[in-house]
């Protein structure tokens, strides 16, 4: 893959500033304490995890066209979508948005379309969404605390688990989104400049929707912050690629088997411009209370006018693991 247009900075680490000594004492002592608040919060919540989870949740069965799973995914704003058998409810796997990418242009999953359709675009978009789910999917019951629910997401490193019922049915869903929910009116202590990714893979706003599709499975991230002349004037996700594929002018291509001709368009149309950010040295509490206000999962860490990481969701809920040991 070409890597022209894509920039990543910053050590592969978590940049830490930690002393020793008493300040190290202090640290760890500030850090149980603060860990302790959350573990509170958790057990405030009556019900264990079906008290936070989504109960109504939304399925398909395994015949449904991956092209149907990707339009169902768009029609309800989820970026993850659990596959269940249409009699039994049972579980069988579980399809996400980064899944849709990777199959119609940004890595490995692409391969089926050559070596299961003979490269034919329309006959693979309409085929069954057991070509790409994952099927071995984790999943807790729904007797589980949400510690539980953490614990489990945190070790398996997923954003959100099926919760499973009596006789194996699903039941509800639980996300990092609805664990982050928590946090929202927390005064944690701790600050984004912790826990943040300093290593940062940015695109720029003429990168075709391919590249940046190849980018993001590439390197594990989800999200590119978008930089024009040094300026995040934006960023681009796996939902909004898969958003965009599924409606308009670039579905009617996809359909019609002109997949490269929508995947060439740059990422500047696409993108989400109206960009949110934090500085590193804003509270984890106030930072999750505004991507829940704002409704969203990632947000540029900005020092001085100047792109120094970014934080997730993701990041917030592995900086909790302290509280579910």
């Amino acid at each position: 893959m070409s890597r022209e247009g894509i920039k990543e900075f910053g050590e592969n680490r978590r940049e830490r500033r930690v002393n020793t000594g008493k300040f190290e004492h202090d640290l760890r002592e500030s850090q149980t304490t603060k860990d302790l608040n959350f573990k509170q919060r958790l057990a405030e919540r009556e019900g264990g995890v079906m008290a936070v989870a989504v109960r109504d949740v939304v399925t398909v069965p395994p015949t449904t066209t991956i092209m149907g799973a990707a339009r169902t995914m768009v029609g309800y704003g989820y970026r993850r979508l659990p596959v269940a058998d249409a009699g039994t409810k049972r579980i069988k796997g579980i399809c996400t948005a980064v899944d849709i990418i990777n199959f119609l242009g940004g890595g490995e999953k692409r391969k089926i379309i050559d070596r299961v359709y003979d490269g034919n675009m329309i006959v693979a978009i309409n085929g069954p969404i057991t070509e790409i789910m994952e099927s071995e999917v984790v999943t807790i019951g729904d007797g589980a605390s949400l510690e539980e629910a953490v614990k489990t997401m945190i070790e398996k490193s997923v954003g959100g688990v099926p919760i499973i019922g009596h006789e194996g049915v699903i039941v509800g869903i639980i996300t990092e989104r609805d664990i982050v929910r928590l946090m929202g009116d927390l005064v944690s202590g701790r600050k984004v400049g912790d826990i943040m990714s300093t290593r940062v893979t940015t695109a720029p706003p003429d990168m075709p929707i391919e590249a940046a599709a190849k980018a993001m499975i590439s390197s594990g991230f989800r999200r590119l912050p978008v930089v024009a002349d040094s300026y995040v004037c934006g960023i681009i996700t796996a939902t909004d690629i898969m958003r965009y594929l599924g409606k308009g002018e670039a579905f009617k291509k996809l359909v019609t088997g002109h997949v490269d001709e929508a995947l060439s368009a740059p990422i500047g149309s696409i993108m989400k411009g109206e960009i949110v950010t934090v500085g590193p040295d804003q509270d984890l509490g106030e930072t999750a209370r505004i991507m829940r206000q704002n409704k969203i999962g990632s947000l540029p860490v900005i020092r001085d006018n100047e792109l120094v990481g970014i934080i997730t969701e993701r990041d917030i809920l592995v900086s909790m693991k302290g509280a579910v040991r």
